[in-house]
């Protein structure tokens, strides 16, 4: 039977070759991505509102977690009344929004970092995605260790110097659950996000822009970026939260040297390795 006009067939391509590949290698026609990418963002809608569900159904717990910095200190200055309280009409649902979006987007990210590694792994090389999983490990991994560094160090301490502050000049403390919620969530949120510059630095090795050896070179700089963003993510002008975030920020640029070198070792190695096959 002859070719239709219409009929792109290629007598020369031979189909069982293609099935032999593995699923990855296969070729793809354009809307075959774009029906891939319409289900990237069809599971990461699901995942984050999954996520959002939960805590709206455990949302008093989740609450009780959230509120720990601002117990942990009533202890310390019984005679103040710490306890949060609404100006409006709106702000308790507000709180709920914030909570239900942010918490949702910060539980559901593992997966949908999965979700977009699942789709850009076939565009990738074979070396290049063995470093698909180890980088969104080590993006999670750095994301909760700015989290966490915040939410028991940063925040409580913001919160102790405010209250020193209100005794400084004899205000009353009346923080609304909008004020409250809205520096933790700047607060977490931030350093959890200056947590991965050391991972950005050792992509920028592993493409070759920088080397470990400027990167050394420019400890000094390092030292002012580190204070610089410190001061950008702490919402108050104290120095002593400002300077433990930036020294922990200049602590990670030393430990994204090491890991800088460790990258540069092993493409030596990979080059050697290549040209001794050759």
């Amino acid at each position: 039977m002859a070719d239709t006009p219409g009929d792109t067939h290629d007598p020369f391509h031979d189909e069982e070759e293609d099935e032999a590949l593995a699923p990855r290698e296969r070729p793809m026609a354009f809307l075959d991505h774009l029906e891939e990418l319409r289900w990237v963002f069809v599971k990461s809608a699901g995942a984050f509102m999954l996520c959002a569900i939960l805590i709206g159904v455990f949302l008093k717990k989740f609450n009780q977690v959230l509120l720990w910095p601002l117990e942990s200190l009533k202890d310390e200055y019984p005679s103040l009344a710490l306890d949060l309280g609404t100006v409006s009409v709106m702000e308790s649902f507000t709180v709920v929004i914030q909570m239900c979006v942010v918490g949702g987007l910060i539980m559901s990210a593992p997966l949908l970092l999965m979700f977009i590694g699942q789709f850009i792994a076939p565009a990738l090389k074979e070396s290049e995605l063995k470093l698909v999983a180890p980088g969104c490990v080590a993006a999670g991994v750095l994301f909760l260790l700015g989290i966490c560094f915040s939410f028991f160090l940063l925040v409580p301490g913001t919160i102790r110097v405010s209250i020193e502050l209100n005794e400084l000049f004899g205000f009353i403390t009346r923080w609304t659950p909008g004020s409250y919620y809205g520096t933790l969530i700047w607060l977490t949120l931030g350093v959890g996000a200056a947590f991965e510059f050391p991972l950005l630095i050792v992509i920028m090795v592993h493409l070759g822009l920088v080397t470990s050896e400027k990167l050394k070179s420019w400890w000094r700089h390092a030292i002012i970026v580190s204070f610089v963003v410190a001061a950008i993510v702490t919402p108050t002008p104290d120095p002593i939260n400002q300077s433990i975030l930036a020294l922990s920020l200049y602590f990670l640029y030393w430990i994204s040297i090491l890991g800088a070198k460790r990258v540069e070792k092993r493409k030596r190695e990979q080059a050697e390795a290549e040209g001794f096959e050759d």
